[in-house]
């Protein structure tokens, strides 16, 4: 095991991992003598005779596990962005075991004994605020673990949490195989009229890579609607392709995933049941900073009438569009964005095409997103090819502070692939920590289209969007200041974690940022002023379906995990129809942005209950935003305020105490109702 390259830390600059050495081969020996080592270390804290300390017990946690943490932030990683049969495999192989060590740790009486006198007595230990925090997580932790059920229910909840483990691998790769097979397959690309010829030049690629020459692939993004429905001029081309992407994983083949669904909320709520809890969300909620299930059921449901208000007067104005062209059919979910975008021509005089030409993906990212991290934190970045990837797509750079001071690392991988999981996230390979003597080494991954051969990666302003978002999260890391990794950057509650990262992409349009940035990749020239006008006018259009999708997405995450042990459903299909039509939104034209069935963030990753945190978030950095702009808006003072106070902090204090001292007030609705446009379409 000394040969695997994850047995000792890394010598590459920052510890970054050695991709160059790291085999496929190399990953499930890792984690399991990395899990068999840690296990080994608790093993020794838990033993120990000594009294417990701080030092001998909290600390000594925090310390162990080091080979396990190496190989698992890769792992996690590789898996999600460059997966194969023998990754998948190894997932699978995992899944229970780490399940089971989790349980090893937490339900070990000696250990939580140890943490329990020093929570028992903390008010005498003498603790700086950050030590105090990480106590209470450790305490809060064991608790929520199952430590102080007895000792048939710990049995019980070793059982369930092997299984939900176990199950939602299963979902994920299920997935995975049906968004791949889902793809349409196109013979005649005269059913691709309206789109351009480098998207059809794509499209041919991805059908040759497949191995069908001659014909036209498009595959399908993680979400119910399609990027190419608003180009397609062909009707019933964009009905099959919407029908492709919301029945994706509703095949009744090996790939249908609802029968994980209906296991997976079976086993989750029993495990709350379990732990004292109704139901998920109230055992979810009960660490958020929303506190409860009730808080955030109210705040989603004081979003529907406004929204739904809005939503019907799009309808009408895109059915009014159709009629205009005597176009003969009521509007459809597959019709939308194709209307959308027509409305938005007729009302703004803007084709979102006419942006792309100014926005390529490399330009955006050097001249745009690191100039406003330059201009807000005095950060700037080098890039570095001498640091290994794990895919030739991979672009890294290392960061700098204003005084030349090293930073951290970030790696950039933002085509998309039929190996790689849908969306676009953040993930560390390497956490900050003071203890360890380690800066932060971060990734951004997202699923934009690789353009073909020879041709410039231009993307959309959404995409722009994505991109400024994830390196949201990216600072979040980067900033990290903390002792200890459990309170590290990034490791804060699901709706506190999104508020950077919304809070980021306000920058793409600030004029001084758009004007570095939006040049045309042919000729250098700045992005006409009346072409940003027109976008900046249209800011607030279609958000009743934009927001909506959203907020539909995140009320039938909501209800699943509202479900109490004797009402869990037999029919996913039933269930969410039910769902969905209690929230009065107009969900006939405008579906959740996931259906039940492709819902990764909520049965494959740890959104469970918590799918309205991008909401939520959108709210409270909304507030912010508006505290920048009343106090001189994008200035370095401003930026290491927000960096001193908030992405500096990690999970260092209250949530709701961080957000009062940077604004001065609780988080008000009224800014993020106004951002969205939908203050005027209240009933």
């Amino acid at each position: 095991m000394a040969d695997n390259p994850f047995a000792a830390r890394s010598t590459l600059p920052y510890e970054a991992p050695p991709f160059d050495r790291i085999t496929d081969a190399d990953y499930q020996p890792a984690i399991e003598q990395g899990m068999a080592e840690s296990l080994a270390e608790v093993r020794k804290i838990a033993d120990n005779r000594a009294k417990p300390t701080f030092e001998n017990t909290i600390v000594a946690m925090e310390r162990q596990g080091q080979m396990l943490a190496r190989a698992q932030a890769a792992f996690g990683q590789v898996a999600q962005a460059n997966t194969n049969p023998a990754l998948q495999a190894a997932q699978s192989a995992l899944a229970p075991k780490l399940a089971a060590y989790t349980d090893t740790i937490y339900l070990d009486p000696k250990l939580f004994a140890r943490v329990k006198t020093l929570f028992d007595t903390k008010t005498s230990l003498n603790l700086n605020p950050e030590q105090a925090i990480l106590l209470d997580e450790y305490y809060k932790t064991f608790v929520r673990a199952g430590a102080q059920l007895s000792p048939a229910d710990q049995t019980s909840l070793r059982a369930l949490n092997t299984q939900i483990s176990t199950v939602g691998i299963a979902f994920r790769q299920k997935l995975l195989a049906a968004t791949k097979a889902g793809a349409m397959v196109v013979d005649d690309p005269a059913k691709l009229a309206g789109m351009t010829p480098g998207a059809i030049q794509s499209a041919a690629r991805d059908a040759t890579d497949r191995g069908m020459p001659g014909k036209y692939i498009l595959p399908l993004q993680n979400t119910t609607a399609q990027p190419a429905l608003e180009a397609l001029s062909d009707r019933a081309t964009r009905e099959t392709l919407f029908t492709k992407s919301w029945t994706r994983a509703e095949q009744g083949d090996a790939n249908d995933t609802r029968a994980s669904i209906l296991r997976l909320i079976d086993l989750r709520t029993r495990k709350a049941n379990l732990l004292g809890y109704k139901t998920w969300a109230d055992y979810s909620l009960a660490e958020q900073m929303a506190k409860s299930a009730d808080v955030a059921r109210d705040f989603l449901n004081a979003l529907d009438a406004p929204t739904a208000a809005a939503q019907g007067r799009e309808a009408g104005e895109l059915q009014k569009a159709i009629d205009a062209e005597q176009g003969g059919f009521k509007l459809a979910p597959w019709d939308w964005a194709r209307y959308a975008e027509k409305v938005r021509k007729a009302k703004y005089d803007l084709d979102l095409n006419d942006t792309k030409p100014y926005l390529e993906i490399w330009n955006v990212l050097e001249n745009g997103i690191f100039f406003a991290a330059h201009e807000l934190y005095g950060l700037s970045f080098k890039r570095r090819t001498d640091i290994p990837t794990y895919h030739p797509d991979i672009r890294v750079y290392e960061v700098f502070e204003a005084s030349g001071k090293p930073l951290g690392l970030t790696y950039f991988d933002y085509w998309k692939r039929d190996n790689k999981s849908g969306g676009a996230w953040m993930n560390s390979f390497v956490r900050q920590a003071k203890i360890f003597g380690t800066k932060p080494v971060i990734s951004n991954t997202a699923n934009f289209t690789k353009p073909a051969a020879g041709q410039p990666g231009l993307v959309t302003f959404g995409e722009v969007r994505t991109m400024f978002h994830e390196f949201g999260h990216g600072l979040h890391g980067l900033f990290a200041d903390q002792t200890y990794p459990t309170l590290s950057g990034t490791a804060v509650a699901r709706d506190f974690v999104e508020f950077p990262s919304q809070f980021n992409e306000h920058w793409a349009l600030e004029p001084r940022v758009l004007a570095h940035y939006a040049r045309h990749y042919q000729t250098g020239a700045a992005m006409p002023q009346a072409l940003i006008d027109k976008i900046k006018r249209s800011e607030t259009f279609n958000q009743g379906y934009s927001f909506g999708e959203t907020l539909t997405a995140a009320q039938l995450d909501m209800a699943w995990h509202s479900v109490p042990a004797n009402g869990v459903p037999r029919d996913v299909d039933a269930f969410e129809t039910k769902a969905l039509g209690e929230t009065g939104l107009k969900v006939g034209l405008v579906p959740p942005r996931y259906r039940t069935s492709y819902f990764a963030h909520i049965w494959g990753s740890g959104y469970a209950a918590g799918y309205y945190a991008y909401l939520w978030t959108d709210m409270i950095q909304q507030n912010v935003y508006d505290w920048f702009q009343q106090h001189g808006g994008m200035t370095r003072a401003n930026g290491q305020r927000f960096r001193d106070l908030v992405l500096s902090r990690g999970h260092t204090q209250d949530y709701g105490v961080m957000f009062r001292t940077m604004t001065g007030h609780d988080p008000e609705v009224a800014p993020l109702l106004r951002k969205h446009g939908l203050e005027s379409a209240k009933p």
